[in-house]
C-alpha cells in the first residue's frame, strides 16, 4: 500500500502545510460488502480533500496490491491446486454410480405410481358398484313398499288377487258398501266410511306416483298394472256408492267425494254419478 496518504500533520507545527486536511486512506472493508456498487462508492467520496487524479492513483495502487495478494495466494497454494486436480480424477465413475442409482429410484417410483393408479381404478370401480347396489336396494325397498300398499288396498277393498274384473259385474267387486245395506251403513259408519275411502284414494295416488317415478316400462310396474286397475275400479265404485248414499245429507261430505274424483282425474265419472244421484 502506498504511503502517500496519512492522518494529521508532521511533528513540525511551524510549517503551514502541516495543517492541511489530508484524506484518510481508502477503507478496505468498503470493497468487501456484498452490495458493493462502484458508482455509489465513488459518490460517497465527494467530500474528500483530494484531486481526481490522486484518487485514480490510489485506486490503481489498491488494484495492484490486490492482484499481488491474489498471485501470492495462488503461489502459496499451488501444490494444493495441483492435488485438487488429481483428486478429481475418477469422478466420472462416481457420477455414473449416482446416475444409475437415480435411474433405479426413478423406476421404483414409476412402479409405485403404476400400482397406485391400478389401485385407484379398482377403488373407483368398487365405489361405482357400491352406488349401483345402493340404487338397487333403494329400488327394491320402493318396490316392496308398492307391493305392500297394493296388498293393503286389496285387503281393505276386499279384492281377491285372482279376481278378474271382466268376469264380475261392477257391483260385485266391493262388498264394503252395497246398495242393499245403505240405510244401516249411513247410521253406523257415517264420516268413518268417507275417511277410509279418502285414505284409499290417497294410498292409490301415492302408489301410482311411485310407479311413475320408477318408470312405466319397468317389469314390476307392468306386471302390477292389472292390480292397480282393479284397485282404481273398486275405488270408483265406492265413490259412486258414497255419492248416491249422500242424497241431501251433508254437502261437505259431497264436496270431499267430488274432490277425490278430481284427484283421480275422473271428472266425467263424477258427472255421471251426480246425474244418477239426481234421477
Amino acid at each position: 500500500m502506498s504511503n502517500r496518504f496519512f492522518f494529521g500533520g508532521s511533528d513540525d507545527s511551524d510549517s503551514g502545510e502541516d495543517n492541511l486536511p489530508y484524506p484518510k486512506p481508502l477503507s478496505r472493508a468498503a470493497f468487501l460488502t456484498s452490495d458493493f456498487d462502484p458508482a455509489t462508492y465513488l459518490s460517497s467520496l465527494r467530500n474528500r480533500h483530494q484531486t481526481l487524479e490522486d484518487l485514480r492513483v490510489e485506486l490503481r495502487t489498491r488494484s495492484q496490491d490486490i492482484s499481488k495478494e491474489l498471485l501470492d495466494l495462488v503461489n502459496d497454494n499451488y501444490q494444493d491446486f495441483l492435488s485438487l486436480g488429481g483428486s478429481l480424477q475418477g469422478g466420472d465413475e462416481k457420477v455414473e454410480e449416482v446416475r444409475l442409482g437415480l435411474l433405479g429410484f426413478k423406476r421404483e417410483i414409476e412402479g409405485l405410481k403404476a400400482k397406485l393408479d391400478q389401485r385407484r381404478r379398482e377403488v373407483e370401480g368398487l365405489v361405482a358398484q357400491r352406488k349401483a347396489v345402493r340404487r338397487q336396494l333403494q329400488l327394491g325397498r320402493t318396490l316392496c313398499g308398492i307391493d305392500y300398499r297394493l296388498r293393503e288396498l286389496e285387503q281393505s277393498l276386499l279384492i281377491t288377487t285372482n279376481e278378474a274384473l271382466q268376469d264380475k259385474k261392477a257391483g260385485d267387486n266391493y262388498q264394503g258398501i252395497s246398495e242393499g245395506d245403505e240405510d244401516s251403513d249411513d247410521s253406523q259408519e257415517g264420516n268413518g266410511s268417507i275417511s277410509r275411502l279418502i285414505k284409499h284414494v290417497r294410498q292409490y295416488l301415492l302408489t301410482r306416483r311411485e310407479m311413475e317415478r320408477i318408470g312405466l316400462q319397468d317389469k314390476f310396474v307392468v306386471q302390477n298394472q292389472a292390480r292397480m286397475a282393479g284397485v282404481r275400479h273398486t275405488i270408483l265404485l265406492d265413490l259412486g256408492n258414497a255419492v248416491k248414499q249422500n242424497r241431501g245429507q251433508d254437502d261437505q261430505q259431497l264436496m270431499t267425494l267430488l274432490a277425490a274424483y278430481r284427484d283421480l282425474e275422473e271428472g266425467h265419472e263424477a258427472v255421471q254419478v251426480l246425474k244418477e244421484r239426481l234421477s
